[in-house]
């Protein structure tokens, strides 16, 4: 039986927060070429999590099994076959810094957590790789998504 972690106002209000998020009324600042390169061909198809540190601690088994399918219409979902998480995702420039923003709309767990604005550390046809860091504590995450 598949089960889809989704609750409809929630969805609204986290994609309307995602968007007011990523815009900006400073219109001189333009995409850097990793925000450019990542929006638009490589992010769409189906990647998985191949590393996932949370201040220093592994937590890439959090996400063994699941696929994560990401479109052009900035919707992405996890999916392990049993279990389908869905999001949205937005690419944008925080001063100067370019950034994958990622939504999940699971109220708790490992898609929580990984439901941030990352900075885009590297981009290729087959790997991305991310960086977070807390705005509470400063601990460090790191997050490396690799093309199925």
């Amino acid at each position: 039986m598949k089960k889809t972690l989704l609750n409809p106002n929630l969805l609204m209000v986290l994609l309307l927060v995602t968007l007011f998020i990523g815009c900006s009324k400073d219109d001189n600042s333009s995409p850097s070429d990793l925000t450019t390169q990542l929006q638009t061909n490589v992010i769409v198809g189906t990647w998985r999590v191949s590393s996932y540190s949370e201040n220093g601690v592994n937590k890439t088994s959090n996400f063994n099994g699941y696929n994560f399918t990401f479109t052009n219409s900035a919707t992405v979902s996890a999916s392990n076959g049993t279990v389908t998480v869905p999001g949205t995702w937005l690419t944008g420039v925080d001063d100067s810094t370019p950034k994958l923003y990622l939504e999940f709309f699971a109220s708790s767990g490992a898609f929580e957590e990984i439901s941030e604005d990352w900075r885009i550390q590297s981009v290729s046809s087959t790997s991305i790789s991310l960086r977070h860091v807390s705005g509470g504590d400063g601990s460090i995450d790191l997050l490396t998504f690799t093309k199925n």
